[in-house]
């Protein structure tokens, strides 16, 4: 898209309210969209080792699931609302609570974890890509990957790593910065395919021994101890987990629910996070149970059952159904990196020099910083506890969805003014003090000091499933007594 021919820095094609024609998603589109949240090798391996946990209570973990994913349901309808009505994404709603500048910087905070995590994940994506290159040569010549130039390794990389990975990062960039609809198209194809992957995973784990896999797995849905007291503490902690899960995606859910067709269709399609949830954890549970027996021929060592899909792939000797299922877990992986990354940290970068950037320079950034991740991902970042320092600045998210939601509903009253939130006048409604709103900030830091301290404090770390939760209540909270009071 062109940029805007405007004086004004605030201004981008990219930021202004969605043209009413564009406003076309309907629950349908949200249901692809929780699909692919949720369609991750990290979900799917989540999912099955809560149940491996917690011995295989069905009951318990997917009770402790479905009461997660309300509290999802919940906060994304507050944060979708005002994104859906205005058409703004999440970057430009958040200038009503920090001001203009304010806004700017602190958005940018989802963008540097967003690409981050964008040049981590392409990294694993791209070995999937590199095991189907050696998968098709060694069908071809068996022989030629024991040459010596496939022995040279740079940064823990390969010719073929090297390869798959600047393939990798090249696609995703080819696709993802074309436009929202092809992104939509995207999001669309994959939850479609994963679930038709998975339906024929299931099959295939089904027909080798129908009666025993499913004996197995009705031997499961046991009940006895469901309402047993020790279940409580097990129940508080799936609820945290997969919370944690999808709290990274709430925060800027405003990218996403700014084309939904109205607030009709945005809770009916939020509802589907729930229909997802089940399908995806019955398709998991039943996929890791049937495949140790076909692996195993048992159901004897829980603690033996394979979790990861690449691992249960890893084991099955069928190099046409390997192939399949990788390109099942590309498709997934894939889609999940563009609406938990890529687009996130496209929508900050963009908000963050507005006159600038567009689709296609912003995907330039997000491509050359990420390229720089993925490659020194294995050498050093994982070496030096990086993740360490993602974790730490992801304690801003809880808060700053506290101190949006506080100031949509109480102080602006459901009321935004969508030709100030782009204007730099001093006088202006979002200006506040040189365009940063000190009520604001005191807020969110104080619930950042609350939420980060569950990764630094010792005493607290057993509540890190819970910083997001807590940053937000302490934010909200505080912005709420703070925020009308008269100077």
């Amino acid at each position: 898209m062109n940029q805007i021919k405007s004086n004004n820095a605030l201004i981008n094609w990219e930021l202004v309210s969605v043209n009413p024609n564009d406003k076309n998603w309907t629950w349908k589109e949200l249901f692809y969209f929780w699909g692919c949240n949720i369609q991750s090798v990290i979900a799917f391996s989540l999912i099955a080792s809560l149940y491996l946990v917690y011995e295989l209570n069905i009951f318990v973990v997917l009770f402790g699931s479905l009461i997660a994913s309300i509290f999802v349901y919940f906060f994304a309808n507050l944060i979708g609302k005002p994104s859906q009505k205005y058409g703004l994404p999440f970057p430009v709603i958040l200038r009503s609570a920090l001001g203009i500048n304010g806004a700017k910087y602190f958005a940018l905070t989802r963008g540097i974890v967003g690409i981050f995590m964008f040049g981590i994940q392409t990294y694993f994506l791209s070995k999937l890509f590199s095991y189907l290159i050696r998968i098709s040569i060694f069908s071809i010549d068996s022989s030629f990957l024991d040459e010596d130039i496939f022995l040279i390794f740079i940064l823990g990389l390969n010719l073929i790593d090297w390869i798959a990975f600047i393939f990798t990062i090249s696609l995703q960039l080819f696709l993802f910065s074309k436009s929202h609809q092809f992104n939509r198209s995207i999001i669309k194809f994959s939850a479609i395919t994963v679930y038709s992957g998975m339906l024929i995973f299931f099959l295939v784990v089904l027909l080798y021994d129908v009666k025993v896999i499913s004996s197995a797995f009705v031997d499961i849905f046991s009940i006895n101890n469901l309402f047993d007291k020790t279940n409580i503490a097990p129940l508080i902690a799936v609820v945290g987990t997969v919370f944690a899960y999808f709290s990274v995606i709430i925060v800027n859910y405003g990218d996403f629910s700014r084309y939904v067709k109205d607030e009709k269709e945005l809770k009916k399609g939020n509802l589907s996070l729930l229909l997802n949830l089940l399908l995806f954890s019955f398709f998991t549970v039943f996929i890791v149970i049937g495949a140790d027996i076909f692996l195993n021929k048992n159901l004897e060592l829980m603690e033996r059952i394979l979790t990861n899909p690449t691992d249960i792939v890893g084991k099955i000797d069928n190099i046409q159904l390997t192939v399949i299922v990788l390109f099942f877990i590309i498709f997934s992986s894939a889609s999940t990196n563009l609406i938990a990354n890529y687009i996130p940290t496209q929508n900050s970068l963009i908000n963050f020099i507005p006159s600038v950037l567009n689709l296609r320079s912003s995907a330039i950034i997000i491509g050359c910083i990420g390229f720089i991740i993925g490659i020194f991902w294995l050498p050093l970042l994982s070496q030096i506890g990086i993740l360490a320092f993602i974790d730490t600045l992801s304690s801003f998210f809880g808060p700053i969805f506290g101190l949006i939601i506080i100031d949509y509903y109480f102080v602006k009253e459901t009321n935004l003014d969508n030709r100030q939130i782009f204007s730099s006048n001093t006088e202006g409604l979002y200006f506040y003090s040189n365009g940063w709103n000190l009520r604001g900030l005191y807020s969110l830091f104080l619930g950042f000091i609350f939420s980060a301290s569950t990764i630094w404090n010792e005493s607290l770390m057993s509540f890190h499933s819970y910083s997001w939760i807590i940053g937000t209540f302490i934010s909200s909270l505080t912005y709420y007594l703070i925020a009308n009071k008269k100077s």
